[in-house]
């Protein structure tokens, strides 16, 4: 069956569908099918065809436009509030910047049903053992801030350079590439026939993406109202196997940095969709019928809760360090100094560790860890002697706290 033709310009109106029939090689995952659930799917099913917006007008009520104003600024205020205050972990900004990234690719990956607590996080950062969600998390660090680093040269290579650091080891991901053939979601079906949506057959991917990186490379939106749309279309054309919904939220930041609403920090936007996942996931099929204003309000509504519990963090851990300052008596050139920063962005360490991230020696990361365990900044993350981790309890204490403050209900 002739393909239906792609709408190019004009005003937003959604997807439109096209009939295809279906074979069981469509499916990305080759999951084996019994007779029983090849028989009910037999014969057509619908998938979407996502119209092109790089030209597209996008008409917003005014309340729904004014409320994203007002997100942006409270997300460049919060921004320029850390990012000017230095001094607040020992002479580092990079802790607080590391932690922010962190929780952020965290939420994301929550919102995808992969949790992980911030002691297994932090042990996966430094290739501890632990379980596949917290490696997992880790992994959507690295393409968080892949994505980020390359804001101002953003492009297919970059998206697929963030999916692949994401997806790594996982083949059935096609890690870096796009899918070939048919996804859908909300159905547990193993044939699209009853899902809840059918995204673009494959063989409409590669324009889509063209159009969408034409669509982040405009300067006539607000920013935050472009990221929303940008990611809502980006899960509407669903362009990988798996990993959309993180690889999505990161294109988001990497709309922020681009239009300079952040310079230095991940706002935890994913932390404030978490309040609320249904409502988010009703925006995304609104934004597929036709009305954007959904999507950019709950991501302004998010947006005010990621700055509020991102205070919150940063306040959290600002008493921490000033606590940790009270408790250790050292030289003011000992190495104990240098490691407490560290502590902030990365909540347990080794000694191998320690000495990589700090230029020190063997014996003196031995004895400022000494120092730190003894002043109660650090305690074993086990009784296991050989290959010894310690972790900052008080800084896992606050990122969970973080986790906490999100509420989540969907």
């Amino acid at each position: 069956m002739a393909k239906q033709p792609r709408v190019s310009t004009g005003r937003y109106g959604g997807v439109s569908y096209e009939e295809r029939q279906w074979k069981v090689e469509d499916a990305d995952d080759g999951s084996p099918m019994s007779r029983k659930a090849l028989l009910k799917a037999r014969g057509p099913y619908l998938a979407a065809i996502s119209q092109d917006i790089a030209e597209c007008a996008f008409r917003l009520p005014p309340e729904v436009e004014a409320e994203a104003s007002d997100a942006l600024v409270e997300v460049a205020r919060f921004d320029a509030e850390l990012s000017s205050m230095p001094g607040e972990f020992g002479g580092e900004f990079a802790p607080l910047a590391a932690v922010l990234l962190r929780t952020e690719s965290a939420s994301s990956s929550q919102i995808e049903n992969v949790t992980a607590g911030a002691q297994a996080l932090a042990l996966a950062s430094i290739h501890e053992r632990t379980g596949p969600n917290a490696r997992m998390v880790a992994a959507n660090v690295m393409a968080m801030q892949r994505a980020i680093q390359m804001a101002d040269d953003l492009s297919e290579d970059t998206i697929l350079a963030a999916h692949e650091a994401l997806m790594d080891g996982h083949e059935y991901a096609r890690p870096g590439r796009y899918r070939e053939g048919q996804v859908w979601i909300g159905s547990a079906a193993p044939t699209p026939h009853t899902a809840s949506f059918v995204p673009p057959h494959g063989d409409r991917v590669g324009s889509a993406m063209a159009d969408l990186i034409r669509f982040c490379h405009r300067t006539d939106m607000p920013v935050l109202v472009h990221a929303a749309i940008a990611h809502a279309q980006f899960e509407t054309i669903h362009p990988f196997a798996d990993g959309n919904g993180r690889t999505g939220r990161a294109l988001v930041h990497a709309l922020l940095k681009r239009g300079r609403a952040t310079t230095r920090l991940t706002v935890p936007v994913s932390a404030g969709l978490l309040v609320d996942t249904e409502s988010y996931f009703d925006a995304l099929t609104a934004y597929r019928q036709g009305d954007a204003a959904p999507i950019v309000a709950r991501f302004s509504q998010a947006a005010f809760a990621a700055v509020s519990n991102g205070r919150k963090l940063d306040s959290d851990l600002a008493d921490i360090y000033a606590e940790w300052g009270h408790a250790i008596h050292a030289r003011r050139d000992a190495a104990v100094w240098r490691v407490l920063p560290l502590l902030v962005s990365q909540p347990a360490v080794t000694i191998r560790f320690i000495q990589n991230s700090t230029a020190v020696s063997q014996p003196a990361a031995q004895n400022a860890v000494d120092q730190l365990v003894t002043a109660g900044v650090l305690a074993p993350a086990s009784e296991n002697r050989r290959n010894r981790v310690w972790v900052a309890t008080e800084v896992i204490a606050a990122l969970d706290g973080f986790a906490a403050r999100t509420g989540r209900r969907g």
